[in-house]
């Protein structure tokens, strides 16, 4: 029987906490245990806006994107690939797994290009080397799982050009997630899910289709849970599963999903 295979966007305190740091570990051991293949993305938001203060260049967001100017992007990529992924692996390996820093980069996984904007009234906007995915060739990340290894990748890709683009991080696992053959894609956030009425535990939404998340759009979906959703859908779309936001600041949540079954997050499904 082939090993289940599940794809953990990794975000928000979650990534800047270092006790959930380890615990987040802890629960990626546990699916090892339990017979899954983990593979990890994570973006590093937190930290890309530190590195570009620390060089004095502002950070500039429209509709939700980072615009990334090429002094701007060699600063992103010295902070997703040298200090929260080198950091990250640390971590992981200091906690009974054997993880594998990459990017998109690596053996070519991921190729990308010049992702084209377009603002509310269909207007191109520039943002710089912000790149979008146009193929995934999974061998690598496949090799690495039947080897038992948990690799964590960066979302910066080449195009075919040779430019380096910066990817956004949820788009990019939810991609991923569906290149790889992925059962389940779950992204971590800060909440428990998406509310009704945030934030009334009762009004949790516990089951969202694609029909439903477009009702919800802009009203009850809004800000950074929009790219999330988003993700999701396109995960599903591209034949994976079940797609599940879930809380990164209560580690727990991942193994009582996927091991234990329980009814948490907000799980999308296509139909």
């Amino acid at each position: 029987m082939s090993r289940q295979r599940i794809l953990i966007k990794y975000g928000g305190n979650a990534m800047i906490n270092p006790e959930l740091q380890k615990e987040i570990a802890a629960q990626i051991f546990k699916l090892q245990q339990s017979g899954f293949e983990v593979i990890m993305v994570h973006g590093g938001g937190p930290f890309i806006n530190k590195s570009l203060e620390k060089a004095a260049i502002k950070s500039q967001f429209i509709d939700g994107l980072r615009v990334t100017e090429p002094i701007a992007f060699a600063e992103i990529q010295k902070a997703l690939i040298g200090e929260v992924n080198a950091n990250l692996i640390s971590v992981l390996n200091q906690n009974s797994l054997r993880a594998v820093g990459l990017s998109g980069k690596d053996a070519g996984m991921v190729t990308a290009v010049k992702y084209q904007h377009k603002d509310a009234e269909g207007k191109a906007v520039d943002l710089g080397l912000v790149g979008e995915i146009t193929t995934i060739d999974p061998g690598l990340i496949n090799v690495l799982c039947k080897e038992g290894f948990v690799p964590v990748v960066a979302c910066i890709a080449d195009g075919s050009d040779g430019q380096s683009y910066n990817i956004n991080a949820d788009t990019f696992a939810g991609k991923l997630a569906g290149a790889v053959n992925a059962d389940q894609f779950i992204v971590l956030t800060d909440v428990d899910g998406l509310f009704l009425k945030y934030p009334d535990p009762d009004t949790i939404i516990r089951q969202l289709n694609e029909k439903e998340v477009a009702e919800h759009m802009g009203t009850t979906i809004l800000g950074g849970m929009i790219p999330k959703i988003q993700s999701c859908v396109q995960s599903l779309k591209e034949g994976v599963k079940k797609a599940i936001i879930l809380n990164g600041t209560q580690p727990q949540q991942i193994t009582e999903y996927a091991i234990e079954k329980k009814e948490i997050g907000t799980t999308l499904t296509i139909k």
